[in-house]
């Protein structure tokens, strides 16, 4: 049985960069050493990348089922189609396409043929169809695999996880509630413990109006939702704030953190990309299997034109594995725990007492 994990790869639309950065991150003769390759898209579209951008890419392997990868290979799962290549051009064929490697790869992973997902881009509107009703790629994997996802931007400095994702802004003061933040800051500790080795997680609420609302003239969900639900989480967790995230993010005061929860999408990704630059990876936590995908959208405009940075989807890979082998780990520890050790009698008053927390300054 192979040891190497077995990471899906799905071509994302193909009318963008997928093509062009998925198979540059692969263009690695080392690469299939570490990891076996199983790119969900299609035959024609793999050869005419490698032509048309000088890649030198591992042996490829066409294959019908992903059971059917071998180490040592590119395997190609062929979808079976004849794409209808418009390079820039947002088409329904297109998302069809994308939206057949993403329910191919899910049905795989969730029945462990393969160990983790990496997605290329898709067009949110090219996808749209009586199949696949969803805002991106979170709420689809969140409904296909029964779960509850988060989406957690990182890098290797910074994590940036979202109370909501892809809302309408005039939806979002309605998603700011108590029992959703104290959710989401619940479920952002047990990703950071258990996917990123984390053992005390020390977590930023961002507010949601400017200058955390200022005492309630410009709004007052700080004072109704936001605080309160750090006030009773601080009993348990490692948590503060809520910051006004202008000036979290322009201090630096983010470095003191492994984590920061945002209110709203540009709230977090905005500072995130600014950050981050070309090495930010988004993971979908929560899922019953680890799902990554680089930072960055379809690239419609310089699609084909061998300009696509891979710098991204390379990290993306290279996380996806990672973080399974850190949840693997986690899962085995939890569930093997060592055995605990007697304590001793006390003599006299103990003086080894947790310290109580305190607020990082953000000054």
């Amino acid at each position: 049985m192979s040891e190497l994990m077995k990471v899906g790869i799905t071509h994302g639309d193909y009318n963008g960069i997928g093509y062009e950065v998925s198979l540059r991150a692969l263009a690695d003769e080392t690469i299939t050493e570490l990891f076996t390759p199983v790119f969900y898209g299609i035959p024609e579209l793999v050869e005419k990348a490698a032509a048309d951008f000088v890649l030198t890419l591992p042996p490829v392997r066409v294959i019908k089922r992903s059971e059917e990868a071998e180490d040592g290979y590119l395997n190609v799962v062929d979808l079976g189609i004849r794409p209808e290549l418009e390079p820039g051009k947002v088409s329904h064929k297109a998302g069809e396409a994308a939206v057949m490697a993403l329910e191919r790869a899910v049905s795989d992973v969730l029945a462990g043929k393969i160990d983790s997902i990496v997605t290329a881009p898709i067009s949110k509107e090219a996808v749209q169809s009586d199949r696949f009703k969803f805002t991106g790629h979170t709420e689809f994997l969140a409904d296909r695999s029964h779960a509850q996802a988060q989406m957690i931007l990182y890098s290797d400095q910074l994590r940036v996880a979202l109370l909501s994702t892809h809302l309408a802004v005039s939806d979002i003061p309605a998603s700011v509630s108590r029992e959703a933040v104290s959710d989401a800051v619940r479920r952002f500790d047990a990703a950071l413990r258990q996917d990123f080795n984390i053992e005390r997680p020390c977590i930023a609420v961002m507010s949601l109006n400017p200058h955390c609302g200022d005492g309630g003239l410009l709004g007052t969900e700080e004072i109704r939702e936001i605080t309160p639900a750090i006030n009773e989480l601080s009993e348990k967790l490692l948590v503060f704030g809520p910051y006004a995230a202008d000036g979290f993010f322009a201090s630096g005061a983010w470095k003191k953190f492994d984590g920061v929860l945002a209110m709203y999408h540009d709230q977090g990704l905005a500072p995130f990309k600014a950050l981050a630059g070309s090495e930010g990876v988004n993971f979908s936590a929560g899922l019953p299997f680890v799902r990554t995908s680089p930072d960055h959208g379809t690239g419609y405009d310089i699609a084909w034109k061998g300009e696509a940075d891979c710098t991204s989807m390379r990290q993306a890979i290279y996380s996806a594995i990672d973080l399974t082998r850190n949840r693997r780990r986690n899962i085995e520890a939890a569930a093997n725990p060592l055995p605990a050790i007697p304590e001793r009698p006390d003599r006299g008053e103990r003086t080894n007492k947790e310290p109580k927390n305190h607020k990082p300054s953000v000054q």
